[in-house]
């Protein structure tokens, strides 16, 4: 039976995480705002999908939803010493680029069977404008395994915190994190069921994007 809570020294960390370093961030230098964080079920397995556009959305995303969020890391970051242990404490696990891997959906499906969310973007990379052109059906398929529901969330305004090019962050760039409402998983492992759910994931995050500021 799988876990409803994410273990709790992971839990610790990420609230020490959040408050110190995130929140502060998100609040003071990038005026977030938040909605819908009431729609967030706060123990069991998740899987959150967003949109992706910054290398600051895993921190941002994991902080608004106020829980640890398990997301894939590229693989090369587990080659350093140091930061492979501490991504690893905030559930992180390793993906490698290009291709499906197989390795890191098993690694996603432990991570729900141990209680985490764990967090996917739909675009597989950033998009220079932070929209969703072509959905990956990896969340949608995760979530048809594993059997449990899926959560849209749009993050707004990360596309403009370190545009292409540029070396160092942008200050005072406004960033606005809005949650949608909890979607079922896919009703079957079929393409076109996947297919679907991918596409109403991406809708509602699109529609969320809408709502701009």
């Amino acid at each position: 039976m799988p876990r409803q809570r994410e273990p709790f020294h992971n839990l610790v960390l990420y609230h020490l995480f959040k408050w110190l370093v995130v929140s502060p961030t998100l609040h003071i230098i990038y005026r977030g705002r938040i909605y819908g964080a009431d729609r967030v079920p706060k123990q069991g397995p998740l899987v959150v999908v967003s949109n992706h556009a910054s290398l600051f959305d895993p921190p941002f995303l994991s902080n608004c939803v106020g829980r640890p969020v398990a997301f894939m890391a590229k693989a090369e970051l587990f080659n350093v010493p140091v930061l492979k242990q501490a991504i690893r404490l905030y559930g992180a696990y390793p993906v490698r680029r290009g291709g499906a891997d197989r390795r890191a959906l098993l690694a996603a499906r432990q991570a729900l069977d141990n209680g985490w969310a764990v967090g996917i973007f739909l675009n597989g990379t950033r998009s220079t404008d932070g929209r969703i052109h072509k959905p990956y059906l990896g969340a949608a398929a995760i979530a048809a395994k594993a059997r449990v529901p899926m959560l849209p969330v749009a993050l707004w305004g990360t596309q403009n915190i370190l545009p292409q090019g540029k070396r160092l962050p942008r200050g005072c760039t406004p960033v606005t994190v809005r949650i949608g409402r909890v979607l079922p998983p896919p009703a079957s492992g079929d393409r076109a069921d996947l297919q679907a759910t991918a596409q109403a994931c991406t809708d509602a995050i699109h529609a969320l994007l809408d709502l701009g500021r």
